[in-house]
This record gives structure tokens, sequence and C-alpha cells, in this order.
């Protein structure tokens, strides 16, 4: 593929991130040029000033639970939500070579990855070892290669302990072992196909605000139970400037697509300001 055909993908995080995987996971058999972003709101930016045709945007971990904020971003940016990839998550800890365990004084990484390794790190943390919380997984290991950091170690994949050439202290240190994060891939809509059939797309995220009175959101679901579209996701967020009332962000599986726009039809009366973030195939679990 010639470099005029390479897939310009944005993510957060640095080389090696967990981001970085993903896409390439999604992306098989494309040419990726990876755009890193320090932080999700750059990540979004890079698509509105065309530095990437692209994202790639965790959004919930099994663990950890869901990354609230991307949310909201999400539905801001205008991008079409045009695909998911689950990816299991491995934490290592990876260090300067010739770092042992007993070596190691502070460990640096993205703060859901320093949550996903409690149990590692709670005797370590106990025997004086500090823990910082950085702004992502790789960016800590490459951090550590630049400053050629003894004693100070990183919680990240091993993509990064090979990109920076660090070495894995201890493999798979997560706390669980079914530790799998789930990745939204978003372009932007004049770039995205939005005319695939039913036999392709199989789940939509949507969004939408509420009445505030009582049994409001549970006629919004008997409605979609009655269409036979089964709930996968629902997740609020406050709507500021207007306390007490919020948006509602759902994921909704369906086998028929005429019925799933039916649901959305026979809904309409009870909801506000309904958005359709995209309609996509699910990912592989």
């Amino acid at each position: 593929m010639d470099k005029k055909d390479t897939l310009r993908v944005a993510i957060q995080g640095g080389y090696g991130a967990f981001h970085e995987i993903a896409a390439r996971k999604y992306y098989k058999e494309v040419n990726l040029e990876i755009v890193p972003c320090d932080t999700f709101i750059d990540l979004f930016e890079s698509i509105a000033h065309k530095k990437a045709d692209s994202a790639v945007v965790a959004i919930e971990n099994s663990v950890a639970g869901s990354l609230i904020p991307n949310y909201a971003l999400l539905s801001r940016s205008e991008l079409v939500v045009t695909g998911e990839v689950y990816l299991r998550i491995v934490q290592n800890l990876i260090g300067m070579p010739g770092q042992n365990l007993e070596d190691i004084k502070e460990v640096h990484s993205h703060p859901m990855a320093i949550l996903q390794c409690q149990d590692f790190l709670a005797p370590l943390r106990q025997r004086g070892v500090k823990v910082v919380e950085s702004i992502d997984t790789a960016l800590s290991a490459k951090w550590i290669r630049e400053n050629n950091r003894k004693e100070v170690a990183a919680l990240a994949s091993d993509l990064a302990a090979d990109m920076y050439g660090l070495k894995v202290i201890a493999e798979s240190v997560e706390s669980n072992k079914r530790n799998f994060t789930r990745f939204l891939i978003a372009e932007p809509g004049d770039a995205a196909d939005t005319d695939k059939s039913s036999t392709l797309n199989n789940k939509a995220s949507i969004c939408f605000t509420l009445s505030h009175h009582v049994g409001s959101l549970s006629q919004v679901l008997s409605v979609l139970a009655f269409y036979k579209i089964n709930l996968s996701k629902i997740q609020s967020l406050p709507i500021v400037g207007r306390e007490w009332e919020y948006f509602f962000y759902l994921d909704v599986l369906y086998d028929d697509y005429s019925m799933y726009k039916k649901a959305l039809s026979a809904v309409q009366p009870l909801i506000d300001q309904l958005q359709i973030l995209g309609e996509y195939r699910s990912g592989e679990r």
C-alpha cells in the first residue's frame, strides 16, 4: 500500500499504548500511521483539525468501569461510531534492563492501569514503593527510557517494553485475568459508510435526554423490549446547568434492522434530543 493509502489513526497515549494494540487489531492488513495524543480531548481535536482520519477511543473496562467523560466527548464531536474492538488487557511491570523487582522504588502508570493492578501493588506499597499516576501507560515507559530512570518501573504493555527497549520485570500483573477494555472506532461522518445493511450492522450507540418525571426511563426501556431490542449498555451523565437531569447513553443489539428503526420511531415521543452515535457490527469478545 502506498503512503497516500495510509490510514492515520489517532490514539490516546504514546506508541505502544493499548490503544495502538486495539487499532492494529481492528484495522488488520491496513497500513496505519499511529497519531499519538496525550489526552482524549487532543484525540478528538486531531480529527477536527484533519491530523487523523480515524480515532480509537476506550469507552469502558470490565474491571474499572466506564470512561464517562468520553461519552460526552463523543456526542459533541460529530464523529460516527463505525465499529468496536474488545482487547484483553495484560499489564506488565517494565523497567530499565538489569532491574529486578526488589530494585523498584517507584511505579508510574495511568490511573486506570493502577486500579487494574491493585493486588500486585499492595505489597509494594507496604514496603514503601511510591505509586505515581501519569497520563498514559506507554508514555510512562518512554519517560523511563529517555531519562534512564533506574529504580522506576511502569505498568504497560509488552509492546511498550519492546518499543522502548525495557525489561519485563513482572508479567501479567493485572488483578483480574479477564480484564478487557472496549474501544470504539470513530470516523468523520463524511468518511463513514452510514448505509450498511442490517446483514452487516447489528449494534447501535444512541443517546438522548428525558423529561424529568416518574417512569420516563422505564417507558423507553419497555418500548425497546417490545421491539426485541437488546440493551447491552446504559450509562447516565449529568447535564451541566440542569441539576438532576441526565443524558442517557445506550448500546443496543438487534437482529432485524427494520425492528430497530421502528423502535426508534416509537420512543421518539418519549424522549428529547435523540442522537444516533453510530450503527455498526458488534465486536468479537
